[in-house]
C-alpha cells in the first residue's frame, strides 16, 4: 500500500534543527516546506506504508526532543510542536483513493505509539468509531475544552500535555493541498477567507509579516483546484478595491491536480511540475 504522511511542525527558523528533522524522516522525506513567519514546516513523506510509518515516528521523536512549544511564536494556530500528523492514502499518476481503511489503522498506531513512547497526548480526526467523523477545525476549536462546552479529551496519551510539546493532531484523510493567496492587506485577507469557505475549502486570513495572505486547504483539489480559488479570491478582492499578489503552494501537490490546470498559468499561480509528488518519488 501507498501512503502519504503530511507532517506539520511548529519550527520555521531555526535551519540547524530543521536539517536534523529532514535526516531523522528517513527516504520517505520528499520535501520540506519552511515558513519563518509563520514559524512552521511541512515535511511530506510518501512511499510504501511500513517505511512511511517509520519515518513518521523517528521524525516525530526528533521534533520532540529538539522543540519546545514555550518559546514558540507565529501566525498559525498550533497544538504542540508536532502539530499535525495526517495519513493519506495515495495512488502515484491517478485519482486519490476514496477508501480511508488503511489510513484509519496507521492513524491509529501512531497516536498509540507517541502517546506511549514519547508521552504526547494526541487527538483523532478523520473517520471514528461508530460511523462518526471529527475535522481538524474541530480539534483546534475543542481540544481540552470544558465537556459541557463540547470540549474534547485526548483519545490516547497523558490527558494534560506537557507545556514543552503540547499535543497533536493525528489523522486519517483523503489528500488536499494546502494553498496561499497573497492579497495587498490583512483587512482584506480577513473579509475575504469567510467569503470563499465552502465544503471543498477551509480558509483563513492571516497577517504573515509584512504580508498578508488567504491561507487555505483544498479539501477535495480533484474537483477545487488551485486555479478556481485564487480565481475567487483575485475576483473578491478586486471587487473590494484590492490586490492579488501571488499563490503560494505549501508543500506538494498530486500530478493529477497539476495537470487540470493549464499548463501557462502555473508560474502565476506559484505551480510547477517538479513540485509534485510524482516528481519526487525514487526512480522505479
Amino acid at each position: 500500500m501507498f501512503v502519504e504522511c503530511v507532517v506539520n511542525v511548529s519550527e520555521g527558523r531555526d535551519l540547524d534543527v530543521l536539517s536534523q528533522l529532514a535526516a531523522a524522516s528517513g527516504p520517505a522525506l520528499l520535501d520540506l516546506h519552511r515558513d519563518p513567519d509563520h514559524n512552521r514546516s511541512v515535511l511530506t513523506l510518501a512511499g510504501p506504508a511500513e517505511a512511511v510509518a517509520e519515518g513518521a515516528r523517528s521524525l516525530a521523536a526528533a521534533t520532540v526532543a529538539r522543540l519546545d512549544l514555550r518559546e514558540h511564536a507565529g501566525a498559525h494556530p498550533r497544538l504542540g510542536v508536532l502539530d499535525v500528523v495526517p495519513f493519506v492514502p495515495y495512488e502515484p499518476g491517478g485519482l486519490p483513493p476514496e477508501d480511508l481503511s488503511a489510513a484509519v489503522v496507521l492513524r491509529d498506531e501512531f497516536a498509540r505509539w507517541i502517546g506511549a513512547e514519547l508521552g504526547v497526548p494526541s487527538f483523532l480526526y478523520g473517520p471514528l468509531p461508530g460511523g462518526r467523523d471529527r475535522t481538524l477545525p474541530a480539534v483546534r476549536r475543542h481540544a481540552f475544552g470544558a465537556a459541557e462546552a463540547g470540549g474534547l479529551t485526548p483519545d490516547d496519551g497523558p490527558a494534560v500535555p506537557d507545556p514543552r510539546t503540547g499535543a497533536t493532531a493525528v489523522g486519517a484523510r483523503p489528500v488536499l493541498v494546502a494553498y496561499n493567496v497573497w492579497v495587498s492587506s490583512f483587512e482584506m485577507a480577513r473579509r475575504v477567507a469567510p467569503l470563499v469557505r465552502r465544503a471543498e475549502v477551509r480558509a483563513l486570513g492571516l497577517a504573515v509579516g509584512a504580508r498578508s495572505q488567504v491561507s487555505c486547504n483544498l479539501i477535495d483539489p480533484a474537483r477545487y483546484g488551485p486555479g478556481v480559488l485564487y480565481d475567487a479570491v483575485a475576483a473578491l478582492v478586486t471587487q473590494s478595491g484590492g490586490a492579488v499578489l501571488g499563490g503560494e503552494l505549501v508543500g506538494l501537490l498530486p500530478e493529477v491536480v497539476l495537470t487540470a490546470v493549464p499548463a501557462n498559468r502555473w508560474r502565476e499561480l506559484g505551480l510547477s511540475e517538479e513540485a509534485t509528488v510524482e516528481s519526487r518519488l525514487p526512480a522505479g
